[in-house]
This record gives C-alpha cells, structure tokens and sequence, in this order.
C-alpha cells in the first residue's frame, strides 16, 4: 500500500496528495503533524530514501532555526528533534513498498507510483 506522509497546509504536500488522487491507486494518507512518526518510522523511512537524517529536516523552519541551528547533532538528535517537533520533517513524504521520495517537487512521487 502507498502512503504519504501529509501536512494540508502544505502547498507541495496538497500538490503530491492530488498526485496520488489522480492515479486512481489506494493510499494512505498519515497526516504526521497527528500522528508523529516514532524513531524507529523515520529511521526506516530515511533508509528507504537513501539519505542522512539530517537531509529530511526543514532547515528554515523557526524551530529549527532558534534551537538546533549551528549545533553539531548525532543522527539519533536529529530524529529525536523531528519527533519531538514534527513540523521539521520535509513533506511531502510517499512510500510504495521498498521505494520512498520527498514530494519536492510533487513530479517526484510519480516516479514510484
């Protein structure tokens, strides 16, 4: 089953969901402001995506920028942060079994659907 990762205020994030909308496939959608991704989710979902933890996080985000900018963080700090503060995770996120993308731009995920 695909799943998205998904924050409505999010303009790219609404693009990637019509995305999906519009591949008449089944879905899930995981509105993550919600329903946080524990650590154990995000470390599989940074291992599907093939990237550093640090590379999921929103870097202009306030949060980010007031308590974690500058400072040198292990991975395992920077998991914690987006769990602590969901906002930081880069969205929209789609997973299709064994393959994962950002949704950035939305064109991304419809090279896993």
């Amino acid at each position: 089953m695909i799943k998205i990762y998904h924050n409505p205020r999010c303009s790219k994030s609404r693009q990637g969901l019509a995305l999906l909308e519009a591949s008449d496939k089944d879905f899930e959608i995981i509105k993550y402001l919600d329903r946080t991704p524990t650590e154990s989710e995000l470390l599989e979902i940074i291992k599907l995506l093939g990237i550093s933890p640090i590379d999921l996080v929103r870097k202009n985000e306030a949060i980010w920028k007031s308590n974690y900018k500058g400072k040198t963080l292990s991975d395992k700090q920077i998991i914690t942060a987006m769990v602590t503060h969901p906002k930081l995770i880069e969205r929209p996120i789609v997973i299709n079994g064994n393959k994962a993308v950002v949704g950035r731009p939305p064109e991304a995920i419809l090279t896993i659907i």
